[in-house]
């Protein structure tokens, strides 16, 4: 069994919000010992685990409760539970999405300061329109030191 505080740590979560999560019913299974703390099991910290998963695909609080209603439902709500994983699914894909379009902009930015530093000077870009910029159509940008290959 574990305590609160390992639990805590193992997620790098503060104590309180697991009390949180207790208090809204996200966390049915857990233990009390007899003086009232809570105790995990090794089950349990398996589905903390997969709160944690659910919280980081931005998923509701209100969205996670019905997901462990489901789980204490059993079999019953097998469909439910696959077509949520489904929609996490969609919705992290998305957000992989975005991440790799800021991505993008992120290395421009690192090519533009990489060529201003070579230069001496930001001014080096000024000159031309593309800047050597992934957004616009330039097949000669004489700053693109990779055979015109967009950053």
């Amino acid at each position: 069994m574990y305590t609160i505080k390992e639990v805590a740590e193992k997620f790098g979560i503060p104590a309180s919000t697991i009390r949180y999560y207790d208090k809204e019913g996200i966390l049915p299974f857990i233990h009390r010992s007899e003086g009232g703390y809570r105790l995990f099991s090794k089950k349990d910290v398996e589905f903390m685990e997969m709160i944690e998963c659910l919280k980081k695909t931005k998923m509701p609080i209100k969205d996670i409760k019905n997901f462990t209603m489901w789980v204490k439902q059993g079999d019953d709500s097998l469909q439910e539970r696959y077509d949520m994983f489904l929609e996490r699914k969609k919705a992290v894909e998305k957000q992989i999405e975005e991440l790799q379009k800021t991505l993008e902009v992120i290395e421009y930015k690192c090519r533009y300061y990489e060529i201003a530093i070579k230069a001496g000077t930001e001014a080096v870009h000024y000159d031309y329109e593309c800047e050597g910029c992934p957004y616009y159509e330039c097949e000669d940008c004489p700053y693109d030191e990779q055979e015109n290959e967009k950053a």
